[in-house]
């Protein structure tokens, strides 16, 4: 006899919109997101499976979920003024500032084709970004630097436009190897160059404010794609720019 198909675990089984609408925001998104097979990990952006209002109703859970946490830290934010609304501007601040690149589409990112056929070393930066690690949720601030290597079927983009692809993936809990790749993949895809290389300086305030406590330590990561890592002599005039840069 042939084998039945196992049947859908409950939580996936199909629903209709009146079904979905009765479910509490988080739950529809990540219905969503599971029927399509998408991952939802701490640094994706999930943006295109949001709907309309659900942002604001995203902070509503995020507060009541929040205020159980205080709650459970023995903190009496009813008379502790201090606390009172600490809930609310936290679920605001993840959704809308240091985690924003999880739930906002990519910022409009205006390209330029390369009429003049630009084909020399550009470099971008420092750009100051900000982030959050995903283990423990301490923020991470650092300084970005972005070479580019255009070539004459390059899209090009203004500089500030390179500090908000940059901010847009930054805004994420991550690892900050993870966050320079996946900048470099967003440039790679969207500018075209010859070569791409990317160099990351932050401080982990995991590291500053727990575990080691060590305010001295900070991470510097890079990523060299096409001529920046075929070509030794333009890494090292990469490179050598930016360490000049920082004797300034």
């Amino acid at each position: 006899m042939p084998k039945t198909a196992s049947p859908l675990p409950s939580n996936l089984l199909p629903r209709s919109e009146e079904e979905l609408a009765h479910m509490p925001a988080s739950e529809r998104i990540r219905y969503r997101l599971v029927t399509a097979d998408r991952r939802f990990h701490a640094n994706d952006n999930i943006a295109a499976f949001l709907r309309e209002g659900e942002i604001d109703e995203l902070k509503a859970e995020v507060q009541a979920k929040l205020q159980e946490v205080l709650r459970a830290l023995v903190i009496d934010t009813d008379s502790d003024h201090n606390t009172n609304e600490t809930a609310k501007r936290v679920a605001k601040m993840y959704l809308d500032e240091v985690f924003r690149g999880r739930y906002h589409p990519m910022p409009s990112v205006t390209e330029f084709p390369n009429a003049e056929r630009l084909n020399e070393l550009m470099i971008v930066g420092p750009i100051t970004v900000r982030s959050a690690c995903s283990h423990h949720m301490c923020p991470i601030f650092g300084r970005v630097w972005i070479g580019i290597l255009p070539n004459e079927h390059s899209n090009l983009i203004g500089l500030s436009k390179y500090a908000r692809i940059a901010d847009w993936i930054m805004s994420r809990p991550q690892i900050q190897e993870e966050a320079v790749t996946m900048l470099a993949n967003e440039l790679q895809q969207r500018v075209k160059p010859d070569g791409l290389g990317i160099v990351m300086e932050a401080d982990h305030f995991c590291m500053h404010w727990r575990g080691v406590k060590d305010p001295e330590s900070a991470m510097v990561n890079s990523v060299m794609r096409g001529a920046f890592l075929k070509d030794a002599n333009l890494r090292r005039e990469f490179l050598s720019l930016l360490s000049r840069k920082n004797q300034n």
